[in-house]
């Protein structure tokens, strides 16, 4: 297959997966997240205690011959994925204890700089029926780079931590597996045996991607992840062998609304706004030189200067560095720290920032 100068954009290819990575440009694709096969080594059956057959992976996608085999196919699409990556894109791989650990050194091997080992933990897991060992209740996923050190990389620390109630999200998830309506079924049977939750790459894309970014899954089975992407305004390159797959995914893509830009707006990192200093707030008259500032407990008191400095006793100089004087401490916020008294109540002076942030852009 050649490869291509221009990618097509929100299209689901029928094909093998190292073949049709071959034909995309270098350094295309903003973040890859793969399921590709766990490689299980099932043999016969397994039923429940009632002696009912459990539906489980036995495709012929799923057998390898040897540990070498599937290393050899690991390695292969890997590296295919490490070349049309952008220099600081990201890659996601999901797997189970039968493989995610060959997958893991392989990485570390082709040069990705591992970021988090995040533990998809199920809140609804398969039983084990035999009673012979722990009920396996998580899947892992690597999250990487190929960026050297990895420096430069997208995460939302923001969004992730007001999708977890303003707490700094975990790499332990807490998520049920694809059940219900939203389990993809042919005359009653689950279509395909590995189909991962919405709400799995739904999180994995609101992290590490961008509205209108590029990402490819190169193991497409029913398109969660092109479901999840055109809803959340990424695009999207499927791929997949299995032709029954592909008409799947696209009859499902096909019926998804993509949210508005509205909706779409990423809560920004911190460090990614625009630095506003605190003369800022002088010069624009939000506080006058003279006004005095409190810690919230009105423990300690500090006076504006026309510079931008503050006075607090025998300490003068920026709110953060008389901040951290007035409690003995060696640093402070001084943005959180500081309030300013409206109409009776403490308000902190961040709240001015953000006015000011607000005014300027």
């Amino acid at each position: 297959m050649s490869k291509k100068s221009k990618i097509d954009r929100n299209t689901i290819h029928l094909g093998d997966s190292v073949e049709v990575m071959a034909s995309l440009p270098d350094g295309s694709v903003d973040m890859i997240f793969a399921d590709p096969p766990y490689n299980l080594q099932l043999s016969g059956e397994l039923r429940r205690p009632n002696n009912t057959k459990v539906a489980g992976v036995d495709d012929d996608w799923d057998r390898f011959d040897t540990f070498a085999s599937y290393d050899a196919f690991t390695t292969a699409w890997l590296t295919e994925a490490r070349r049309i990556l952008k220099p600081k894109g990201g890659l996601w791989v999901i797997g189970s204890y039968h493989n995610i650990f060959r997958v893991g050194a392989i990485l570390q091997d082709l040069g990705f700089w591992i970021l988090n080992d995040v533990i998809w933990r199920k809140s609804n897991p398969m039983p084990n029926f035999r009673g012979k060992r722990f009920t396996n209740a998580h899947e892992t996923m690597i999250w990487c780079t190929p960026a050297p050190n990895g420096k430069g990389y997208t995460f939302n620390y923001e969004s992730m931590k007001a999708l977890n109630e303003d707490l700094q999200m975990r790499s332990d998830w807490l998520l049920p597996i694809c059940t219900g309506h939203e389990r993809l079924k042919i005359n009653g049977q689950k279509a395909h045996p590995t189909q991962k939750p919405e709400a799995l790459l739904h999180r994995v894309l609101l992290a590490s991607t961008n509205p209108g970014d590029l990402v490819l899954d190169p193991f497409f089975g029913t398109g969660t992840t092109g479901a999840v992407a055109k809803h959340l305004g990424r695009d999207f390159i499927g791929i997949d062998a299995d032709p029954g797959y592909v008409d799947l995914a696209r009859r499902r893509i096909d019926g998804v609304k993509p949210l508005g830009d509205e909706e779409l707006d990423v809560t920004p990192s911190k460090r990614a706004l625009p630095r506003i200093p605190f003369g800022w707030l002088v010069e624009r008259g939000m506080l006058t030189p003279g006004a005095t500032l409190y810690d919230a407990r009105r423990r300690f008191a500090a006076r504006v200067r026309a510079d931008g400095s503050v006075v607090a006793d025998r300490s003068r100089g920026s709110i953060h560095q008389v901040g951290a004087a007035v409690q003995g401490a060696p640093a402070c916020n001084g943005w959180t720290f500081w309030c300013f008294e409206d109409r009776g109540n403490l308000v902190p002076i961040d709240m001015l920032r953000q006015k000011l942030r607000a005014e300027l852009h």
